[in-house]
């Protein structure tokens, strides 16, 4: 179904030599534009993950993750896992919307969409964490930092949240 509306979207910008109508934009001129928009998002959503990193971190004083996740490879192997399901869901959010030329202004909407979903998704994942912590007074959420295995899994998490709130910031309409 997704597939079936981004043709449509892309029919509007390419229209095709042979059927003699005329040329909206080349395809490859259109490749070209998706490669460039992909890349800047990229750019942009890896900083904004590793941001996401450090400012966790500083909000968490408890557990200092960045340091316990170095401590064991299944941890680290964790890690990158969360940050690639991240980065595929944005690479992911930045193909299958905005087809076409590069627009600008809409660009620069979406990604004011982005910046309020990185904000709401480090308020939500602390607040959340910290709440859940103090509903759940059996469940000892700083023994997450005896254990840099357990500190891997929460990262991984909090990766992938960040990446389908992320997702969803491409997929709203601007």
């Amino acid at each position: 179904m997704h597939g079936k509306i981004v043709r449509k979207q892309l029919a509007h910008f390419y229209v095709s030599k042979r059927n003699g109508v005329g040329v909206g934009v080349e395809f490859w001129e259109l490749v070209a534009h998706w490669v460039v928009k992909v890349i800047f998002f990229v750019l942009v959503c890896f900083f904004l993950g590793w941001l996401g990193l450090r400012v966790l971190d500083a909000l968490t004083p408890k557990i200092h993750e960045r340091e316990l996740i170095g401590k064991d490879p299944r941890a680290v192997g964790l890690f990158i896992s969360g940050f690639l399901i991240y980065i595929g869901l944005v690479i992911h959010g930045a193909v299958t919307t905005l087809p076409g030329p590069l627009d600008w202004d809409l660009i620069a909407r979406r990604l004011g969409l982005i910046a309020v979903a990185f904000a709401v998704s480090l308020f939500l994942a602390v607040g959340m964490f910290n709440l859940l912590d103090r509903l759940t007074p059996q469940i000892p959420f700083s023994s997450l930092r005896e254990s840099s295995l357990g500190t891997g899994i929460h990262v991984f998490g909090y990766f992938a949240f960040l990446g389908l709130i992320t997702h969803a910031a491409f997929a709203a309409a601007v």
